[in-house]
């Protein structure tokens, strides 16, 4: 019986995957998603291509309420809760 289920996760694992390499292809090949005004070439991806970049990150955009450390140590608590959750759940 465990043959037959490998055999169709194998299965299912290729087409999902063609699925995806066919999907990627077609966004690829048509440009789905890049706006003419906005074309860096190679380097789109970089935030600081965007023209007028700073605007946006300027502090009037966002205010924070409290100071850097604490945003800091709950960035640090969730990281230590999730890998203790990891952790658990790979034990079990």
């Amino acid at each position: 019986m465990a043959g037959k289920s490998n055999k169709a996760f194998k299965v299912i694992t290729i087409i999902v995957v063609g699925v995806a390499l066919i999907a990627v292809s077609y966004i690829m090949l048509h440009g789905i998603g890049l706006q003419d005004s906005l074309d860096f070439g190679a380097g789109a991806y970089y935030y600081a291509d965007i023209p007028e970049f700073e605007k946006y990150t300027e502090s009037t955009h966002f205010q924070a309420r409290f100071p850097f450390w604490v945003y800091a140590g709950l960035f640090l608590v969730w990281g230590a809760l999730m890998y203790g959750l990891w952790k658990f759940i790979d034990k079990h």
